[in-house]
């Protein structure tokens, strides 16, 4: 048993009370309905927005210097999208070398400027937003709804960040000196490495790339290899928006991702690196970055805790924990990962959670009505399955699905509640990033926050309660970089998003999003006490 289990098992109550806990009300529940997925490949109103066997570099679409391209497959069909440029460190090089060029002139335009550029951007976004859900959905599997609401999502960046770039502000240091006269000024840091996932392909790279093109940063943005069409799309429209060349630069590979990541770790000329992902790939692209001491962002793995109090609005508790532990099927680092209901309202929770889960519709994410569509490949099929297999067999009830839909597609699991979860059992210590929803009982505050922080990552963390004083206890204690009271949705362009411990460092969105692309410069005027001449 590892360390934390045991930390788990530290509750008052013993483990063999915890696992013969069986409430009694909770009915196993039908599945929701189920769609076929069509064969059938979306169009576009704009196909010019569809990039193939092109990255774009220096203001101009390019292919790979060797000329190999790698394979893009839909989640929901198998069926062949498109292939996409397998960049290698000489292709990476040049990209680094076009930011580097760019960023000499970018740097000095005025912030007025690069909010004009930005706001553009933004602008295009707005317009072309079908066709950008559209791509989302087709290489990333998410519902249309869904994914209109990650465009929203990530054009919103652009436009908060358009507001921020004018308003980049230095201080005036009172001096210890009395002839001297400080101030500073902040500065923009230089390339950027941006490094994104494929959970929100279009999000996660607005939500880097508008703060740096707000200082004066350029960039050089890997894209998903899973989901590359919509950051490739995002560049065309940089592209129209009149974005200088060179200052964005977006490149895909699969195969080379490892070479392409340890280029812009280590090449001198990046002087940041922001990246969204794993912890275990945040420490290795830590450790790289180490030998030229870049900056960095590094915005990592979670394993969120979803607290319901016997105090809470029940109704309103189901809710929130619909919305986040199944947004895009539960892929997203914020989802909640072990959902821990006080044991009076225990079994009322998990029978209206379980009756609203079985109202979800899957199937073709292309169809109206559709609530959760695929997961994106095979692994992360396997995981789920393995996190259910292992509850079952420590003990878990399954109220609803437990299985795969191999008759919709093979990356189809079925949403599944699982209740008399304990912390013995891999979900409990492990994120799951799919479609399940274990359900942990608990007595007291002190006891479900020591569980709540038995995880070595800390990014978000969930709790209703309608005590005043509680909220501010808890969510005082909760070793989380973000906390949602009486919501299950969080994410925001104002507000800063980013963890603790093994979830990173760092905070994108928000006044203070925009710190870290900016270095500070402290300036000292010497002989500047004299008296005023006659």
């Amino acid at each position: 048993m590892s360390f934390l289990q045991k930390t788990l098992f530290s509750a008052p109550r013993t483990v063999a009370a915890r696992s013969r806990f069986r409430p009694s009300a909770l009915p196993v529940i039908i599945n929701p309905s189920l769609r076929l997925a069509s064969t059938m490949a979306p169009k576009l109103r704009d196909p010019s927005l569809f990039k193939q066997d092109v990255c774009y570099v220096n203001g101009e679409w390019v292919k790979a210097r060797s000329g190999k391209t790698f394979e893009v497959y839909d989640p929901a069909t198998g069926q062949l999208i498109g292939t996409c440029p397998e960049f290698d460190a000489k292709d990476t090089e040049k990209a680094i070398a076009a930011a580097a060029a760019a960023f000499d002139e970018f740097r000095h335009k005025t912030g007025r400027e690069r909010s004009k550029l930005l706001r553009k951007w933004y602008d295009l976004v707005v317009e072309n937003a079908d066709d950008l859900a559209t791509l989302i959905t087709w290489e990333n599997g998410k519902p249309t709804a869904d994914a209109k609401g990650e465009v929203t999502y990530a054009a919103n960046f652009f436009e908060w960040f358009s507001e921020e770039a004018p308003r980049i502000y230095g201080d005036t240091i009172p001096s210890s000196v009395p002839g001297n006269r400080v101030f500073t000024i902040k500065e923009p840091v230089g390339v950027c490495g941006l490094i994104t996932p494929w959970n929100f392909p279009a999000a996660m790279i607005t939500r880097k790339v508008g703060p740096a093109l707000a200082v004066g940063c350029t960039v050089v943005c890997k894209a998903p290899g899973e989901t590359p069409y919509t950051p490739l799309a995002l560049a065309e429209l940089a592209h129209r928006a009149g974005i200088p060349k060179g200052v964005v630069n977006v490149i895909t590979a699969l195969g080379n991702t490892p070479e392409v990541g340890q280029v812009l770790t280590t090449h001198p000329t990046v002087r940041k690196i922001s990246f969204t992902g794993s912890t275990p790939v945040g420490k290795l692209l830590m450790k790289q970055c180490s030998g030229t001491l870049k900056k960095l962002s590094l915005e990592l793995g979670g394993n969120a805790p979803f607290i319901v109090f016997d105090d809470a609005d029940v109704d309103q508790a189901v809710a929130g924990a619909i919305a986040s532990k199944f947004r895009s099927s539960g892929q997203t680092c914020v989802c909640a990962n072990r959902i821990f209901v006080q044991r009076g309202v225990y079994d009322e929770f998990a029978t209206k959670f379980a009756a609203k889960v079985a109202a979800f519709s899957v199937g073709n994410p292309f169809d109206a009505g559709v609530t959760h569509g695929p997961l994106i490949h095979d692994k992360a099929i396997d995981k789920v399955e393995q996190h259910v297999q292992d509850a079952q067999q420590k003990g878990a009830r399954v109220l609803l699905g437990g299985h795969r839909l191999p008759e919709l597609g093979a990356n189809f699991y079925q949403p599944t509640v699982l209740a008399d979860m304990t912390a013995d059992m891999a979900m409990a210590v492990e994120e799951t990033f799919g479609p399940v929803a274990g359900l942990f009982p608990f007595d007291s505050e002190e006891e479900v926050v020591r569980m709540a922080n038995a995880t070595p990552v800390g990014l978000a963390g969930y709790f209703f309660s309608r005590d005043l004083e509680r909220v501010h206890r808890v969510a005082e204690h909760l070793e989380v970089g973000m906390v949602g009271v009486n919501t299950g949705l969080i994410s925001d362009p104002a507000a800063p998003f980013g963890g603790v411990k093994e979830s990173g460092f760092g905070r994108e969105g928000s006044l203070y999003g925009i710190s870290e692309y900016q270095v500070t410069k402290m300036v000292t005027y010497g002989g500047m006490g004299k008296k005023l001449q006659s």
